[in-house]
């Protein structure tokens, strides 16, 4: 078991992302005593995700810009010595900032005098009748399979839903060997224009959003815009996707006659969802901000949140985008140094204002591409009553609006009466969406419905884990008292 070190820490970062990594690395050149947590083997996050442990690049495997820069962040995290402790997941958090851990040599806890959190997002799916389906993942998880193991998520696969991953997927599969079936955006061409503005200051990655949309022409691969899927359903060793036609709000057209597509693969995703588990947990003060991914810590620019000693930095406050969720790592640790007194007033000022410049340049483009992953009320409103909303307890829709005709009124209420929210993911994959079918049978706002409060364990645990070493032969069992 690890021993917990609580006066040699002053701040513990979770998450080693870009965000949590730079953070890292700033907080520990101001001179501060740095942890950083995560649940993977090593550095990088969803977007710089490194190779599988024991894995080996092939010889004269040509590496892409997103591995040559996680290989660089981890290069850097090696070179500044920062103390890393992979392959742990944080369970709770307390409030006085106490963090427990478990890992490979079972649990730990640690006392910093202040919390960083950079633990991204999870994906955001509305639902659909067969997305439960073996076969039908999200475009994050198909992003895994290839940037980690250049596998592919099926032979000929259906790419669907909202944001500049279905592009990135799409462009993956095909070149890694595999077939496109479609792609289905339920953006329309005249989103994705207004969009160019934001793009001015990164020509990168206009020249490489115009060579993925020449390589799906150069494949034949149909990208039909304002459209959805309607329905998967598993037929032979494959599964037959039917397409539909959706409105700006992405409401599905009345009477418009499906397409349909053969595939034996699905992948399917409509925008990211800040991580606030630990936030909620701690009762951090939230807004929501539908252009931003939902729900927010509310924090100033650097990152300081309502709970004195928690910052929050990267995606997981607000979408900004892989390039600015650096920057803003950064400035959260700077904030933070100043803080506990390692930076004086006129340094943090002075380097405050070069990386808030850095952040806003980075996050002009991210915040567009926000936008376009933003929750759709016309989707949300078209999905089918009989259609499952939170999977891992297996709670539809009509049984959610049932809730609400017999006086749910937030989401802790909702959790209680139908059980959504309740299984291991906790309500990350849910949550958005069961909270915007709430709002509109009640006919509030979401923050009138609020969001489900935080719970410990953060993650799936066993007691085993917890319990470590401890066996029943150590119960203290004091003595009979006498008569």
């Amino acid at each position: 078991m690890v021993e917990a070190a609580p006066e040699s820490i002053d701040l513990l970062v979770i998450g080693a992302g870009p965000a949590g990594a730079r953070a890292a690395l700033r907080a520990q050149a101001c001179g501060l005593a740095v942890l950083l947590v995560d649940e993977n083997h090593d550095a990088g996050g969803q977007v710089w995700r490194p190779i599988p442990a024991g894995f080996t690049r092939a010889t004269g495997t040509a590496l892409s810009a997103d591995a040559r820069q996680g290989d660089a962040l981890r290069a850097d995290l090696r070179r500044a010595g920062v103390r890393c402790l992979f392959g742990h997941k944080v369970w709770n958090v307390g409030t006085n900032l106490r963090t427990d851990l478990i890992g490979p040599d079972g649990s730990a806890s640690w006392q910093p005098r202040a919390l960083l959190v950079a633990t991204g997002t999870t994906e955001r799916v509305v639902p659909f009748p067969g997305w439960t389906l073996p076969g039908v993942m999200g475009l994050a998880a198909a992003t895994i399979l290839l940037k980690s193991q250049n596998m592919l998520p099926g032979r000929r696969t259906m790419v669907a839903g909202s944001g500049p991953l279905l592009l990135a997927v799409a462009n993956g599969i095909l070149k890694a060997g595999g077939e496109v079936a479609a792609v289905l955006d339920l953006a329309s061409k005249g989103d994705w224009l207004r969009t160019l503005p934001s793009l001015a200051g990164r020509p990168d990655l206009l020249w490489q959003g115009v060579r993925w949309q020449a390589g799906l022409r150069m494949a034949g691969v149909p990208v039909l815009y304002r459209h959805g899927i309607q329905s998967v359903e598993a037929v032979g060793d494959g599964f037959e996707v039917r397409s539909q036609r959706v409105d700006a709000t992405g409401k599905p057209l009345a009477g418009d006659a499906a397409t349909v597509f053969m595939a034996d693969g699905v992948t399917v995703g409509h925008g990211l969802v800040p991580g606030t588990d630990v936030t909620r947990l701690l009762r951090a003060r939230h807004r929501y901000a539908a252009e931003r991914g939902g729900w927010i810590a509310d924090a100033d620019t650097d990152g300081r949140t309502s709970v004195a000693g928690l910052y929050v930095a990267g995606d997981g406050a607000g979408i900004a985008g892989a390039a600015a969720a650096g920057a803003h790592g950064e400035l959260a640790a700077l904030a933070c140094a100043h803080d506990l007194g390692r930076v004086t007033t006129e340094a943090y000022v002075r380097e405050r204002d070069r990386l808030q410049a850095q952040w806003r340049k980075s996050a002009r483009f991210g915040r567009a591409m926000a936008g376009l992953m933003a929750l759709r009320d016309g989707a949300v409103a078209g999905i089918a009553a009989d259609t499952i909303v939170c999977r891992c307890e297996d709670v539809t829709r009509a049984e959610i609006d049932a809730a609400a005709r017999d006086g749910a009124r937030d989401m802790n209420q909702l959790k209680a009466w139908t059980r959504c929210g309740m299984g291991p993911c906790q309500g990350r994959t849910c949550g958005d969406v069961a909270g915007a079918l709430l709002a509109a049978q009640v006919g509030g706002s979401r923050e009138a419905v609020g969001r489900f409060t935080g719970r410990a364990p953060l993650r799936p645990i066993s007691l085993a884990e917890v319990a470590g070493d401890y066996t029943y032969a150590d119960i203290p069992i004091p003595k009979a008292a006498p008569l």
